[in-house]
């Protein structure tokens, strides 16, 4: 299985810095797509050391050296496992950089993050940053929010319509740097032929309704390069509220 990807991002129409940072490493098969948060660039810094430290804790353990820094999960692939410490050893880092400079405290930064295993890929994401998958025409959400309206959805309390307008849909509950250690949501999805990732920060999501990013991507397929552009034209067509950042990995 061959795999073909390309990212963009975007400032938006509405903020002044952009604090989104992605990833797109054709070997060793890592995409990562880090919205950072915190302001006067501090979420810039959040998201850059976490694209940072996962792609090298993922190039330092191509090899299997026989240790470990975090449990194993014997429910997951070891490149499953592999991308869940590296994002474990992410919050770490931006841990550690507010620990080392008072003016970066309270930064932080969501990720979502695949890496290609053969026929299979592992997700691992912390946050509302968010991986879909388009095959033979249909989308799906691979994650799922890390939000206060998700949970809500989830409890009954809220519609999907009524969460997509709340006045709180921003509210993330996990995040890189939130806490001394955090449990990213893994998922491993066998590839077929045709198949479309799409990883993308909630600049999009939160500016282009989900059937439409699927048409655009379908009516794109054969160019992602221009598949990602109109992702993020038009999320700023629609008015570019928050910084938009999109990867779409293809596999033939």
């Amino acid at each position: 299985m061959q795999v073909t990807a390309f990212g963009l991002t975007h400032v938006g129409r509405q903020r002044q810095h952009n604090e989104d940072s992605y990833l797109v490493a054709d070997e060793p098969g890592l995409f990562l797509v880090a919205d950072g948060m915190g302001g006067h660039a501090a979420g810039e810094i959040a998201s850059r050391i976490a694209v940072d430290s996962i792609s090298e804790f993922i190039l330092h353990t191509k090899e299997d050296d026989g240790t470990w820094p975090h449990a194993y999960d014997e429910h997951y692939k070891r490149s499953t496992n592999r991308l869940m410490a590296a994002v474990r050893l992410a919050n770490t880092r931006v841990l550690e950089a507010m620990r080392k400079d008072a003016r970066l405290r309270g930064m932080g930064t969501t990720v979502v993050a695949c890496l290609r295993d053969d026929d299979m890929m592992s997700f691992a994401h912390v946050g509302d940053s968010r991986a879909y998958l388009i095959r033979a025409g249909h989308l799906s959400r691979i994650t799922n929010d890390h939000s206060w309206v998700f949970e809500q959805v989830q409890a009954g309390m809220l519609t999907e319509a009524e969460a997509e307008k709340h006045p709180l849909r921003n509210v993330i509950t996990r995040a890189l740097g939130g806490a001394l250690s955090v449990t990213p949501d893994a998922s491993e999805v066998e590839t077929r032929s045709g198949d479309v990732y799409l990883l993308c920060s909630d600049g999009l999501t939160g500016m282009v309704p989900e059937d439409e990013i699927r048409d655009i991507v379908d009516k794109n397929t054969d160019d992602l390069e221009k598949a990602c552009q109109v992702l993020i034209d038009t999320a700023n067509e629609r008015g570019g509220l928050d910084n938009v950042t999109a990867i779409l990995v293809k596999t033939t």
